[in-house]
């Protein structure tokens, strides 16, 4: 188990697994957002003093931005596992699928970190708003080479646009994310889907 050492705030040593207290402010910035997180929310939840935080984290946005790492290769790990199925119309099909199924969790938090993490913020967390709209960004544009490589290869019609048909898939998968953060099931949600890819390109 990897460890990580400091002070807690009457400065005895002390010992602490950075990976699960890392999983747990992930876990409370899913739930609550960036603002919505606060310091003292975020160090309870981690079992750590807030030097102990800064010392291992750096600041607040820092602690964020590895945050947001561990939930694209945990949780959202589902994008680029969809990106290597064989067809395109799998892709998005597992696209949305893992959607469904990491925005309706069975216990909270629901929805999806990467949307709701910070829709609008202060000027202060700017930085974090412009990262998320980048991290959506990114998104889309490995869905877009992917569906490129499809009409290269054939598997999608020489007319199909790949940037619209990419920005079609994870808008839709964007809004599941928020319906589900509202409450709406499971099921529903992936009928939606469903029906969303009944009027897919065809070769």
């Amino acid at each position: 188990m990897r460890t990580e050492q400091s002070r807690n705030a009457t400065g005895r040593p002390r010992g602490f697994d950075a990976e699960e207290a890392l999983e747990k402010a992930m876990l409370v910035f899913w739930e609550h957002g960036y603002e919505g997180a606060s310091l003292a929310t975020l160090t309870r939840a981690m079992g750590i003093s807030t030097t102990s935080m800064y010392a291992a984290f750096g600041n607040k946005e820092e602690l964020f931005r590895k945050a947001l790492e561990r939930y694209t290769e945990g949780p959202g790990g589902y994008l680029a596992r969809a990106l290597k199925e064989p067809t395109a119309r799998e892709v998005a099909t597992a696209i949305l699928a893992g959607t469904v199924r990491t925005t309706t969790r069975p216990s909270p938090p629901r929805g999806c970190l990467g949307v709701q993490g910070a829709l609008s913020t202060s000027d202060a967390g700017q930085g974090v708003r412009d990262l998320l709209a980048a991290w959506r960004n990114d998104g889309c544009g490995s869905v877009r080479e992917r569906f490129e490589r499809a009409v290269a290869e054939g598997d999608l019609p020489p007319g199909a646009d790949p940037a619209l048909l990419a920005r079609y898939v994870t808008t839709l998968a964007f809004g599941i994310a928020v319906q589900a953060a509202s409450g709406i099931g499971r099921d529903e949600l992936q009928a939606m889907a469903d029906a969303a890819l009944r009027t897919w390109p065809l070769t």
